[in-house]
């Protein structure tokens, strides 16, 4: 019997590819640097900025020294706009998102998040009006580790009071994070409702044949419906 649903939060719960995007290459080009050079130190600090070891602001500062291009307005700059990015994301969270995460308080069951996220977004997914409907919240730059360490799907069966075959997991699929999921004995299924919005080289990932999917947000109460009247 499930008792919890824990997602993910980007590409799950809201979408990047909303308003205003702000990628590598447009973060690239603010700050003047070459895309493929700026991409590789970028991408090289990904981890420690997902883990609490660097600001967004600290590792533009670093990634900028390395390459030569450093200067405290060019981080304000790449800063800022990741920022307005992020708040078109949050200010357009589908109505049908809310509906889900009420619909699961309606029917009792807890809810969990575990999503990596880098300083900004953390910020942001705690002001957000999203925060208040996850019993527990596990956000890699705070908990100094990131998906897929099975250490993070531990922890929230343990804060969550429930056995891992009581969760369901749901998500886009990005950082083995349905592998993880189903390795951890949790039920993994695969959100699909912001596929279509993604573009190259940013998919997320692709669809994963292996895994159930859900094409609509309603469609995970559909399911857990389904699987009471089962019982």
């Amino acid at each position: 019997m499930i008792k919890a649903v824990v997602f993910d939060m980007f590409e799950t719960l809201v979408t990047l590819f909303e308003g205003r995007t702000y990628f590598g290459e447009d973060l690239a080009a603010d700050v003047g640097a070459d895309l493929f050079t700026f991409r590789k130190e970028w991408h090289a600090i990904e981890k420690e900025r997902s883990i609490g070891k660097y600001t967004i602001e600290e590792g533009l500062e670093l990634v900028l020294k390395k390459l030569g291009l450093y200067t405290a307005e060019k981080v304000k700059l790449g800063a800022a706009k990741r920022r307005e990015a992020l708040g078109d994301s949050f200010s357009a969270i589908p109505d049908d998102t809310f509906l889900l995460l009420q619909g699961l308080k309606e029917r009792g069951l807890k809810i969990g998040l575990i999503t990596n996220t880098f300083s900004d977004e953390r910020d942001i997914i705690r002001e957000s009006r999203l925060f208040p409907y996850f019993d527990i919240a596990l956000i890699s730059y705070e908990q100094g580790i990131c998906k897929p360490d099975p250490a993070l799907f531990r922890k929230m069966t343990e804060q969550l009071n429930v056995k891992a075959e009581e969760c369901l997991y749901v998500g886009d699929g990005g950082s083995g994070e349905l592998y993880a999921a189903r390795d951890a004995g949790m039920h993994p299924m695969q959100c699909t409702w912001f596929h279509e919005r993604a573009f190259e080289p940013h998919i997320p990932c692709p669809i994963l044949e292996e895994f159930e999917h859900a094409e609509h947000q309603a469609d995970i109460l559909k399911y857990l419906d389904q699987m009471k009247e089962e019982k």
